[in-house]
């Protein structure tokens, strides 16, 4: 069986044998001087985190990042080995930290949990899946959370750590979690292994990572909340967090308990969340009493306590806002019994999904369009958020399935994403080629600074023939929009004013 490296299309046999102690004996025994940090997981925040220790600006780690030899994971390991970082960004500093790390050796990627007892420091960086049900236009059904994955990751950790490490839980988990989970499954491994149950730390700081611009420092160089299930494990916890982040100038924030970080976690994303719910009901309320939806945001963020106020577009994507509210719903009545559930936070994620749908629709109905049967369709975008190449729950997905299904005949440009893996696609990063092909309707689906501000890429369009463009996230300069308007039909989702 092979893992597939989607970066570089080279496979890579997936081991049998699960067994990489003599090469993590080989790295330890070369960094005997220092402290071992190993990261599980080696995902958009694993991976980068890894980087971030290997990185660290008070202390020198040794680096271990651990992950599943299987067909999605096993290629991460291979490409961090072989000196190419398994994440695509528009952050220059992932590159700066990757080619320092292979300078200095001190980052090692398996697949063995053997890597955990030479562990000083286990952090852990995992998914932890809301199992959603939706119907096809994003209604909400049901939902639901399997924690078994994450116990068994968590008893890995158990089966094979020092008495005394510090944990520390990254992961974004349903309250409760590291109370009601991580520490009796540490504190059984360690009872069967006839190990003192009274003297591993266990901490909890979720991550705010950002893929973008600033991946590295929305971990570095970023505020943090963290705290313990003790005031032992909180110490250490804030020691080590001391070491990775730019503390100075980014005060660390300590709360009560282990139930309050996971709380908060889940909060600041429902909010966000909600946010994005609230502008995608304006928005069409917007279209339909002829305002620029984003006149009116801008005139409002004037006013501070409103800064933040979001503007429209086809939805929300990535892996935690479209879970979040859920994972927060569920702990509410399954950890703590409640019989309520979040219902605002509930029925912001169906908003959320559902507004690939008026999307499509709006764009059938703005350009006065029965159905896409035989329609040449180009997306600028795959993406679910500008300068990354994540595609996890991008709602560009919902959208062109839309299309998709009215028989649309489509092609994708991103200039960050080579291969949509959740629809088995390749994807073309040569805009200019893109826009060679022969255009009926071009939509811009994604905010990436390749189609804002480019004087060639309006250029570009401006000499094509005639055609509908739908730009979805607002791209388009007030001045851009004139000029298009002269040859296009153009119209921007929120701008009820274009007519």
């Amino acid at each position: 069986m092979y893992s597939v490296n989607p970066l570089t299309g080279d496979k890579y046999l997936i081991p049998t044998h699960l067994d990489d102690k003599n090469k993590i004996n080989s790295f330890i025994s070369s960094h005997s001087d220092k402290k071992v940090v190993v990261v599980q997981g080696l995902g958009f925040v694993g991976a980068v985190m890894s980087l971030v220790c290997a990185n660290s600006i008070s202390e020198n780690y040794a680096v271990i990042g651990v992950d599943i030899a299987n067909e999605d994971n096993y290629w991460k390991i291979e490409s961090i080995n072989s000196g190419l970082f398994p994440i695509i960004a528009s952050d220059p500093k992932i590159d700066k930290f990757f080619k320092k790390s292979v300078k200095k050796k001190n980052f090692l990627a398996t697949y063995d949990s053997y890597a955990y007892s030479k562990a000083d420091y286990i952090i852990v960086d995992i998914n932890l899946d809301v199992q959603k049900k939706s119907d096809f236009n994003g209604n909400l059904i049901s939902y639901d959370v399997d924690l078994n994955p994450f116990k068994n990751a968590i008893r890995a950790i158990g089966k094979n750590c020092k008495e005394d490490c510090l944990i520390l839980v990254e992961t974004t988990v349903p309250p409760g979690t590291c109370k009601k989970v991580v520490k009796p499954t540490i504190e059984n491994c360690l009872f069967e292994r006839s190990l003192s149950t009274k003297d591993f730390k266990l901490g909890h700081s979720y991550e705010r990572v950002m893929p973008g611009p600033d991946y590295i420092d929305s971990i570095q160089n970023f505020y943090r909340v963290y705290s313990g299930i003790d005031k032992k494990s909180a110490d250490s916890t804030e020691a080590f967090l001391k070491t990775i982040v730019s503390t100075k100038k980014y005060p660390l924030t300590r709360l009560g308990n282990t139930n309050a970080t996971e709380l908060a976690k889940v909060l600041e994303n429902s909010y966000r969340a909600m946010n994005i719910a609230f502008a995608t009901e304006w928005s069409r309320f917007a279209e339909e009493s002829e305002v620029n939806l984003y006149e009116v945001v801008d005139a409002i963020r004037m006013r501070p306590t409103h800064s933040n106020l979001m503007y429209p577009g086809i939805g929300v994507g990535g892996y935690c806002l479209t879970k979040d509210p859920l994972l927060a719903s569920w702990a509410k009545q399954q950890h703590f019994g409640s019989k309520e559930a979040l219902i605002q936070s509930e029925r912001g994620v169906t908003i959320n999904d559902k507004m690939p749908l008026f999307a499509f629709e709006h764009m059938k109905k703005t350009f006065d369009l029965i159905d896409l049967n035989g329609r040449k369709i180009t997306f600028l975008g795959v993406s679910y958020r500008s300068n990354v190449a994540d595609t996890r729950y991008s709602p560009v997905e919902r959208f062109y399935n839309f299309c998709l299904k009215d028989k649309a005949k489509i092609s994708l440009h991103d200039p960050y994403v080579s291969f949509w893996e959740e629809l088995n696609l390749d994807i073309n990063q040569d805009l200019m080629s893109t826009l060679n092909n022969d255009i009926e309707i071009l939509i811009i689906s994604t905010a990436h600074d390749e189609y804002k501000n480019s004087e060639r890429f309006i250029q570009r369009l401006i000499n094509k023939e005639s055609m509908m463009i739908y730009d979805t996230v607002g791209s388009f300069s007030e001045n851009e929009i004139k000029k298009l308007s002269k040859k296009h039909n153009i119209k921007v989702l929120g701008r009820g004013d274009l007519k």
